[in-house]
């Protein structure tokens, strides 16, 4: 499917980690690009239609952001992040919506196996223990194509499509936090884990299953600077907390 950038960030504030994935979906110019990622301080990601008010633990977090995709609230630590953005053209995103959730899942299923870790595609009719209708968090509510084991949810994405780009950004569990409580994590079955070794298994598992070719990158100075002012806003208090 290509040659595609592996750009990492570790430790970056949740401003930039938001604005670059929303500056490489806006630049219909940029090269297909995978980026690995993680947090810091810890932050609360809200998803773009979620009601501030409507998730617990908007005070505890270190930093609270809205994301531009949709889903339930995720708490980014203990956490490999991950984003894909390319063109809807591309093979990687061809067909239904489901389908390209199923294909990058099933990849990133592959990269957790070499871990010990079991996972599998959630499917229609399984029923999760993570499963709560109460906190407004990703982890405790599944769609068909989450990734799953020990009947938890342990991988969720999400998925944004504008001007014939696409931005599938998700979060890979290495361990839970005091917002998710029990959910499935990495860490349970491989102990504990960096997140470059399991974003190293992820990018095989990519070129593997999805064919893609990958050249290590960093992201341009242009799209660093782009990144820097769409990242303003999503600290505003005003985009965070008006639904």
């Amino acid at each position: 499917m290509g040659l595609w950038r592996s750009i990492t960030t570790w430790g970056a504030p949740p401003s930039f980690n938001m604005g670059l994935d929303e500056a490489l979906l806006e630049d219909l110019e940029a090269e297909p690009t995978a980026r690995f990622y993680s947090w810091k301080p810890d932050t609360l990601s809200l998803g773009y239609f979620q009601k501030y008010e409507g998730v617990a633990g908007t005070s505890s977090a270190g930093a609270v952001v809205r994301r531009i995709t949709g889903g339930g609230a995720i708490h980014h630590v203990n956490e490999l992040t991950y984003s894909l953005t390319a063109d809807d053209s591309h093979p990687v995103f061809a067909g239904k919506l489901g389908e390209s959730y199923q294909r990058i899942h099933a990849a990133i299923a592959q990269a957790l196996a070499t871990f010990g870790v079991e996972a599998t595609i959630r499917g229609r009719d399984t029923v999760l223990d993570s499963e709560r209708d109460d906190t407004g968090m990703c982890f405790h509510k599944s769609s068909c194509e989450d990734l799953v084991w020990g009947a938890r949810k342990g991988v969720g994405s999400a998925q944004r499509r504008k001007n014939g780009r696409v931005l599938h950004h998700g979060s890979i569990k290495l361990g839970t936090t005091p917002l998710e409580g029990e959910i499935a994590t990495v860490g349970q079955i491989a102990g504990k884990i960096d997140p470059s070794k399991v974003a190293e298994a992820v990018r095989h598992a990519f070129a593997e299953q999805l064919e893609m070719q990958f050249e290590i990158a960093v992201p341009t100075p242009a799209e660093r600077h782009h990144a820097h002012v769409l990242g303003s806003r999503y600290l505003d208090p005003e985009f965070v907390r008006r639904r």
